[in-house]
């Protein structure tokens, strides 16, 4: 007897294609792909039907290119000196009737807002332009300056040996190059509160992807200047509130999520320094650290001992977890935390 199919709901298809669940409510309407509803009207999606549709079509550009493409719904050249982004960010609201109280309201006022700020007070531009692409299911924004760049200014202000390495150190949240004037998180939650974020400097292009669960890294053309591209399905019930509180303790920024396949050579950690290039800083503002192993074939003795013996018994007070790991890796880990006091691990 075949077995029974079984339905999904929006929200399911949409963690399958990496698309908000506007978009794929869009795509349904359209007949791109197929579904069905529920006598109170609820839509459901046989997974395998949209799987074997899309594998049979060529899904649609996308959205967050697609976007931008478009007819910008507001774009303006801002002088920089002087500039409030509060108060462009109450202009452009008003001009696209964007309500700020709804989640992808709260959420894109504070990613706006976050990286005009950054924009004035970190690029050395005179100017930025602002673009606004909106539609139904998808708000779109861009700043792009005209200064020195984000990774070249983070490497430079660090001394760090690569732009590779800037991103690796905003991915931590809380590091700045004006620590008087700036936590440093603002980045870091903007890439974590919006459904893709990207941020393009001296030819280096860095996507957080909180649709698919994944981040990437890649080579562009070299422009002057810094871009961010923020998206946001404007039907989204993410809540900003939650996602600060995931990272936070007693209202106190603790906890980090450095993704250690993107800072490597390869998918292998074999070497001390690279342990200490990835927990570097890190003694200075978390109480937690976790390490995703995602997608990280194997690692070194060295490697290990790093990151979970030497370094926490030099910081007592904090925690390192090792998250999503292989067998192999894991074996690596295990024995690496054998070798570990149980009266010093955490």
């Amino acid at each position: 007897m075949a077995e029974s199919t079984r339905l999904v709901r929006i929200a399911d298809v949409a963690r399958e294609l990496g698309l908000s669940p506007s978009r794929i409510r869009q795509l349904a309407d359209s007949g791109f792909i197929p579904s069905s509803r529920t006598p109170g009207g609820h839509r459901l999606f046989d997974l395998g039907a949209v799987r074997a549709e899309v594998a049979r079509r060529t899904l649609p550009a996308d959205p967050l290119t697609a976007g931008q493409e478009a007819e910008p719904s507001w774009a303006q050249e801002l002088t920089l000196l002087g500039l409030s982004e509060d108060i462009v960010w109450r202009r452009i609201r008003e001009d696209l009737r964007i309500d700020p109280d709804t989640p992808a309201g709260r959420i894109t006022g504070y990613a706006f807002t976050e990286m005009l700020n950054n924009a004035i007070d970190h690029s050395d531009s005179d100017a930025a332009s602002i673009t606004w692409w909106t539609s139904s299911d998808q708000w779109i924004f861009e700043i792009r300056d005209y200064g020195v760049g984000a990774y070249p200014k983070l490497r430079t202000g660090l001394g760090l040996a690569s732009d590779f390495e800037a991103v690796q150190e905003l991915s931590k949240g809380k590091r700045t190059t004006d620590r008087a004037h700036h936590t440093g998180e603002g980045i870091f939650f903007t890439s974590k509160a919006v459904d893709v974020f990207r941020l393009t400097s001296s030819g280096v292009r860095w996507t957080v992807d909180n649709l698919r669960h994944d981040v990437a890294l890649g080579i562009v053309d070299h422009a002057i200047g810094t871009s961010v591209v923020c998206q946001i399905d404007p039907q989204t019930e993410r809540d900003l509130a939650a996602i600060f509180h995931e990272f936070t303790d007693n209202f106190a920024f603790t906890r980090t999520r450095p993704v250690v396949k993107l800072f490597g050579i390869g998918t292998s950690f074999v070497s001390r320094s690279e342990a200490r290039r990835l927990l570097d800083g890190l003694d200075v503002d978390f109480e937690t650290v976790e390490v995703d192993f995602t997608g990280v074939s194997d690692v070194g003795q060295g490697f290990v001992d790093e990151l979970l013996r030497v370094w926490p018994q030099s910081h007592p007070e904090k925690a390192v977890i090792p998250t999503n790991m292989n067998p192999a890796v894991e074996f690596m880990v295990e024995r690496g935390l054998t070798r570990v006091d149980p009266r010093e691990a955490r």
